[in-house]
């Protein structure tokens, strides 16, 4: 069972509000960087949302799926495993900037300071939370510098940063800006899925 929560842990976007990063690099049309800054600028402060979808992880192994829902709303946050993905196991982590609650767990709840801390507590994982946080909006994090390929559609194709390699499949661009719907994320050995079915901001 412990060894099957890992595989979700990457899978959980959350936490604080993204900063734009002051490095990136570009691959291919530099061009296209302006609009993505924009992008960038309009989604900065873009944290009042409710995201629902279809997670999947694997660790190259042994994986699962399910359907998650997360809640923003400004520095508060709750994530959601309701599928549930691996094993019959329900999961919920919620939070803000004074501490985060972790349900569903063997030997839980657990509480901690933050929620980086708290998972690698629980699982024993690095968990880059706070750039999912970034990445699943198609934004680089603050975590530092990044590289920057685009799609025929002009968008984000790829991003990398901080050792994971984040690759955006589709995108909604009926919205303005366009957001992602489809997006995979990996560092060997381990892979997520996300499909975003709805975006609600408020």
């Amino acid at each position: 069972m412990r060894r099957q929560l890992r595989f979700l842990a990457i899978a959980l976007p959350l936490l604080l509000a993204a900063c734009v990063p002051p490095a990136v690099r570009v691959k291919g049309d530099a061009g296209l960087l302006g609009a993505q800054l924009a992008r960038e600028r309009a989604l900065a402060q873009a944290d009042h949302w409710v995201l629902q979808g279809r997670l999947g992880v694997s660790n190259g192994k042994d994986g699962g799926s399910g359907s998650f829902s997360w809640t923003q709303d400004g520095e508060q946050y709750e994530f959601t495993l309701r599928g549930p993905a691996i094993s019959g196991m329900n999961f919920r982590l919620s939070g803000g900037p004074h501490g985060a609650l972790l349900e569903g767990v063997e030997h839980g709840p657990l509480q901690g300071p933050d929620a980086e801390a708290l998972m690698h507590k629980a699982l024993g994982w690095e968990v880059p939370l706070r750039d999912l946080r970034a990445w699943v909006l198609g934004l680089r994090a603050d975590s530092g510098p990044a590289e920057l390929s685009f799609g025929e559609n002009r968008l984000p194709s790829l991003l990398q940063q901080d050792g994971w390699t984040v690759d955006y499949r589709e995108w909604d661009d009926a919205r303005q800006p366009p957001l992602p719907t489809k997006l995979f994320a990996g560092k060997p050995p381990y892979k997520v899925k996300l499909s975003i079915e709805s975006w609600q901001f408020r």
